[in-house]
């Protein structure tokens, strides 16, 4: 596939780097000479330094041949512009673009971005894809990770497993004897630094990170048989209130209607702005490392700590004093992928990756075959695929035991009108089937195939 980029930022240059590494034809435009040269000295792919919606530099990039634009600015109207400039003059099939701006998302101009007016096929919300991200952490405080498919219906979760996690050491299958109506798999396993698709032979250890496939109405007491009773925040403080936080912020008042809601913000204008849209929530004006401005806001009877500022530092060093302070748990969005590794260490509980949630938007029309939904999952090691199963896929028709299937898949969930399947051996799909499937990032392509439509269909 060829696919143009517009935006060498963060986001920019981690779908430039999936992309590319996966065999695209990727081109990069930026007009920062500085990030071009960074892109074309680590990836394997073109740059063109310009503005992403300048017809001579999209001409440049070969935009006639380009399959897909991309246009993940900074500029919400650069993005727009690109995409208009893309189909117009150059008739790219598929365009995407991120759009931040709240107010031309609202549902009384959702023609706007319509075919016959400025034809966007994809807008990504950066701020609506995140807070939602941290809205299901919140309502399940036990999960490290939360996403839905199959129409909100089927959850994966990440389950850390501590010592005191009641099943360490057992093999999987038993807890399938011990829990044969908890329609729930274990998908996969990161252990020190490997992401694998567990057998049924294999056990959790300490220290695990499991991946679960859920039906929805099942997701609390997985967590619970995994040893994680946490009760859901009530008292929350918020660290940041622009985009994410005021996002944040409002859905919990509409969510949670008795939870205290607290929101410290550095910006006294943006302060005043937000105090004004909120109804129940109280605003703070200040900095997230001040210890008097934490105080006030009652950081040390809090349960939670959200922090979500545009600078990783302070996310990190809020949440930490914020825990130093007596908040009982803490969540810090963070964009730097190098700190990761140490969030433990520096008493973080669990941490939000903005960067992977826009990319695995974008996979979602990047992956071929009946894709309905994507997410990756530590940095590409692997993606949990929801797809539509066609009447002449390879898998409808036989039994999964049969199937041969690589060690490196495993179907978590099988969605059939309205009901949530729990795969086992003798399961067989059937046409229209959702699938929800895990697969290490190098099988990926093996599963696109699986879905794709065969000529015969036609």
């Amino acid at each position: 596939m060829k696919v143009i980029i517009c935006g060498a930022g963060q986001v920019g240059y981690g779908i430039a780097e999936r992309l590319a590494a996966e065999g695209n034809d990727v081109t990069v435009v930026d007009k920062s000479p500085g990030l071009i040269q960074a892109i074309r000295d680590t990836l394997d792919v073109r740059g063109f330094v310009g503005h992403g919606s300048d017809p001579e530099v999209l001409a440049a990039a070969d935009a006639e041949q380009a399959d897909m634009i991309i246009a993940v600015t900074l500029y919400d109207e650069v993005n727009m512009v690109a995409c208009q400039v893309a189909h117009s003059l150059f008739n790219v099939p598929t365009k995407v673009a991120r759009i931040r701006a709240q107010n031309y998302l609202l549902p009384h101009w959702q023609d706007l971005f319509s075919h016959e007016h400025m034809p966007i096929d994809v807008v990504i919300s950066p701020e609506v894809e995140v807070g939602e991200m941290v809205l299901r952490r919140i309502a399940l405080p036990g999960a490290i990770e939360v996403v839905q498919f199959a129409d909100d219906n089927v959850s994966m979760i990440a389950i850390e497993c501590d010592e005191n996690c009641p099943i360490i050491d057992t093999p999987l299958q038993q807890l399938t004897e011990l829990f044969p109506d908890l329609s729930a798999v274990v998908t996969g396993i990161w252990r020190a630094g490997s992401l694998f698709v567990p057998r049924s032979s294999d056990s959790i250890l300490a220290g695990d990170l499991a991946y679960v496939v859920a039906a929805k109405e099942q997701v609390h007491r997985t967590l619970s048989i995994f040893g994680h009773e946490e009760p859901e925040a009530s008292r929350i403080v918020i660290i940041g209130g622009g985009n994410i936080g005021f996002y944040v912020a409002s859905n919990i008042e509409k969510r949670q209607p008795n939870a205290r809601i607290k929101i410290i913000e550095n910006s006294r204008e943006r302060a005043v702005t937000i105090a004004d849209k909120l109804n129940k929530t109280v605003v703070l004006h200040g900095g997230g490392l001040d210890r008097s401005v934490l105080l006030e806001a009652g950081i040390d009877e809090a349960d939670l700590t959200v922090s979500l500022t545009n600078d990783d530092q302070i996310n990190i060093l809020s949440s930490v004093m914020a825990k130093k302070l007596g908040c009982k748990s803490n969540m810090t969005l963070l964009n730097n992928t190098s700190y990761y590794d140490f969030t433990r260490a520096m008493g973080i509980d669990s941490h939000i990756n903005p960067r992977s949630v826009t990319i695995s938007k974008v996979l979602q029309y990047i992956r071929r075959g009946r894709i309905r939904s994507v997410h990756s999952v530590q940095n590409g090691a692997a993606e949990i695929i929801e797809a539509e199963a066609l009447q002449t896929s390879p898998l409808v028709g036989t039994p999964l035991r049969d199937l041969d299937l690589p060690d490196g898949i495993r179907i978590g969930a099988v969605y059939r009108k309205g009901e949530v399947i729990q795969p086992h051996g003798g399961t067989v799909l059937k046409s229209n089937d959702r699938v929800v499937i895990f697969a290490v990032g190098e099988l990926v392509k093996q599963v696109e195939t699986m879905f794709r439509v065969s000529l015969e269909f036609f």
